[in-house]
């Protein structure tokens, strides 16, 4: 803070740019929130207020809740398909159910059946503070005429639909009823309520679609059954027309065709058995004496008996002609016995040979019959299936008919059976019970919410102030915007430092004894201890240290704006300075206002303006304060004058400043401010260091920038910047070290006081 001034040319730029860093951007918002704590801590404390009257005002919401599942996998009362379909559940049908359970149909049952137009809560303004405002002045609004029981229904579905939640949870079937009211009781009895009326609606809905389908089934199953008729005497008719006879689901000539058949098949075989067994006689009947094995296959007693006696005659003839010789009469004897036998076997073989002639005879004049059978046969089925693919086509349609006939009677027996016992999907899982705790207001949330949205507001209200805060308030801000030291900062002085002086020392004279104003001119002096003369004491002192650089004798003092305390600063500092021993001048040369004039010396009639016109002398002029010895040269008589610049401009102003340098160790000039008039630019050839004033809080910043920036004579020799009127304790929350409590905790113990 006592360094020499920074070059001026810093002036001409912005602010300065900060590298960012994330440490460097929390810090800052460290540093807003510190600024704009109390702001934050209003509207945060006025959110949880808003927060706490809407708690203690709101009336206060109970939610029952119902479960209620679509139920895939339904109980079949009759094993046949449902007459309308069973629609398969899906996610889909779920979502659609959600929206009919929303449906004002549903929403219209309950409101009927509970009687809830007549419930205040359905029809009034609603409970709490709220609802009482709402119901005044919806009253007032009102055209006097009672409301319709359609109005009041509209109302009240309104309400309901505004209350009541439905809900499908997650992917599964089961959806939540819930509603809320203010009675716990009346929230489960309207939950229950919506249940129940769903699967009524369900019920009725179910009832309607299968008596509808029972009505129309009447008439199809009348046309089917004239139409089944038709078609069966159709297939009848025709029968009869092509002589077609229908013997156990076959026609008779198909059944004669194959009796036929299996006659000709078998009389086939028998004339070929006859034939093998001809065949076979004629080849036996070729030898003299069959053996024993053809005798045997003949099976004829008589052949066996002669063959028997023919082998025992054989043998004896053999042993008589060995014995007695062949042509003893005996041999002979049993020879020609022989030949009989022979003789008889062959006429047996010979009958034999034609009954087997005649049995191959008949068997094949048979088997000639069934040929000529099976050919007429035969000849008469072509016929009859030349007819029997237009049979085949009747009897398809009378089929086709009697089917659907059996099956539409089927469904209308089905359907009758579900009227009179109708059944649906849904059903509930879980009943709505009358709620314990109340579901809204919830303290926790709302205060939390309160508490959030109050920190939000706040911190945007912070940032908006600080974004719009256009004014000097800290050391770094004068640094960083105008490139010059801020060289101290004075406190205010109370009440009485906020008008100007010359409202100030006017106030104090009026005050008298009975409300004393402290004399602001002489605070250093008569609050030699106090945070003010401290800081003027910085000011002298980095005067002094700036004294080893250039010559540092004849100060002025200037602002931007009037009444930022530059006269209060100019006296306490040439008092301080006079009050140390130094030989101090104060020079009123604010000519277009004296103001400080005005105050020290209300009663001089002559002043700067007479000096330098060389109207009155120097010593004249002066007054001297009795106890600091300080040396002051008031304006003077200015109210005539029009070019108060030419006369600061002047020769003779400049060898008056150089008398004064001579005769005294400091030159304090007040100034006029910079924005109303230019009087302080011609005075930068004779000063040699301003001192510029700057109101805390209050002077626009780039209203400041502005003026010095069009006044580069002055940035040369701008000592530094002085805020002044500085509030110490919201210092604090921008730097610290300037802060109340800093100083107390610190300072105190050195015997400076407020």
């Amino acid at each position: 803070m006592l360094q020499v001034n920074k070059p001026s040319s810093e002036i001409n730029r912005g602010y300065a740019e900060v590298e960012s860093s994330p440490t460097q951007a929390l810090t800052s918002y460290l540093e807003i929130i510190r600024r704009q704590f109390p702001t934050i801590v209003a509207i945060v404390s006025a959110c949880v207020i808003l927060g706490l009257l809407y708690l203690f005002t709101a009336a206060p919401q109970f939610t029952s809740t119902a479960s209620m599942v679509i139920d895939t996998r339904k109980v079949q009362l009759f094993q046949q398909q449902s007459v309308l379909g069973d629609i398969a559940v899906d996610s889909a049908t779920v979502e659609t159910q959600v929206e009919i359970l929303k449906s004002e149909n549903i929403s219209l049952a309950v409101i009927r059946d509970l009687h809830l137009i007549e419930d205040p809560e359905f029809t009034g303004s609603g409970g709490g503070v709220f609802g009482a405002v709402v119901g005044f002045i919806g009253g007032l609004l009102s055209d006097g005429h009672a409301p319709s029981e359609f109005e009041l229904t509209r109302k009240a579905l309104g309400l309901f639909e505004k209350n009541r939640t439905i809900k499908r949870l997650g992917l599964t079937y089961v959806m939540e009823i819930g509603y809320t009211s203010k009675d716990p009781a009346k929230a489960a009895k309207i939950a229950n309520a919506i249940a129940d009326a769903y699967i009524v609606d369900q019920l009725e809905a179910k009832y309607q679609a299968t008596r509808r389908a029972s009505v129309w089934l009447q008439d199809r199953i009348k046309e089917l059954r004239t139409q089944a008729s038709a078609a069966q005497k159709a297939v009848v008719d025709f029968k009869t027309a092509n002589n077609i006879v229908d013997t156990g689901g076959r026609l008779m000539n198909e059944q004669q065709l194959a009796e036929v058949n299996s006659q000709l098949i078998m009389a086939h075989a028998a004339t070929a058995e006859a034939k093998a067994r001809l065949d076979r006689m004629n080849d036996i009947f070729k030898q003299d004496i069959p053996d024993a094995n053809v005798a045997d296959a003949l099976k004829n007693d008589t052949i066996v008996k002669l063959r028997a006696q023919y082998v025992d005659m054989a043998s004896k003839e053999s042993i008589w002609a060995m014995k007695y010789g062949s042509d003893h009469l005996a041999a002979v004897n049993l020879r020609r016995q022989m030949a009989e036998i022979k003789k008889n076997i062959a006429d047996e073989l010979g009958r034999i040979q034609q009954s087997y002639k005649s049995d191959y005879d008949i068997a094949l004049t048979r088997e000639e019959s069934i040929k000529g059978s099976l050919a007429n046969v035969v000849s008469e089925s072509q016929l009859t299936n030349q007819a029997q693919v237009q049979l085949r086509e009747l009897d398809s349609n009378a089929q086709s008919y009697q089917a659907m006939y059996d099956n539409f009677l089927q469904r209308y027996m089905e359907s009758v059976q579900q009227q009179s016992f109708p059944i649906t999907e849904a059903r509930v899982i879980s009943a709505a019970t009358t709620p314990l705790v109340k579901s809204s207001p919830k303290s926790l949330i709302v205060l939390a919410a309160s508490l959030l949205g109050g920190l939000l507001l706040a911190f945007g209200a912070a940032m908006a102030r600080e974004l719009t805060d256009k004014v000097f308030r800290t050391t770094g801000q004068v640094e960083d915007v105008l490139g010059a030291n801020c060289i101290a900062i004075l406190p205010a002085l109370g009440a009485a430092a906020a008008p100007g002086l010359g409202e100030r020392m006017q106030i104090g004279k009026r005050a008298g004894k009975g409300n004393p104003q402290p004399d602001l001119l002489r605070y250093v002096v008569d609050n030699p201890l106090s945070r003010f003369a401290e800081a003027v004491r910085s000011v002298k002192v980095a005067i002094d240290l700036n004294s080893i650089v250039r010559e540092n004798r004849v100060l002025a003092t200037t602002s931007t704006l009037p009444n930022e305390g530059k006269s209060t600063l100019s006296t306490n500092l040439a008092q301080l300075m006079a009050h140390g021993g130094a030989r101090v001048i104060l020079v009123d040369a604010d000519l277009r206002n004296p103001s400080l004039s005005r105050a020290l010396v209300p009663d001089a009639k002559i002043g700067l303006v007479d000096v330098v016109a060389q109207k009155a002398r120097l010593e004249d002029a002066l007054i001297v304060d009795p106890e600091t010895k300080l040396s002051i040269l008031p304006a003077g008589t200015t109210s005539k004058l029009l070019h108060t610049n030419e006369i600061l401009a002047s020769k003779a102003m400049h060898a008056l400043v150089t008398q004064l340098r001579s005769q005294f160790d400091y030159v304090v000039l007040d100034m006029p401010p910079m924005a109303p008039v230019v009087d302080v630019r011609v005075t930068s050839s004779f000063v040699d260091s301003y001192v510029f004033v700057v109101e805390w809080g209050k002077t626009n910043i780039d209203v400041v920038r502005h003026n010095l920036r069009g006044s580069p004579e002055i940035q040369d020799k701008l000592l530094g910047v002085v805020l002044n009127k500085a509030d110490t304790k919201a210092l604090a929350r921008y730097e610290s070290y300037h802060g109340r409590y800093y100083y107390q905790k610190y300072y105190a113990r050195y015997g400076y006081v407020e």
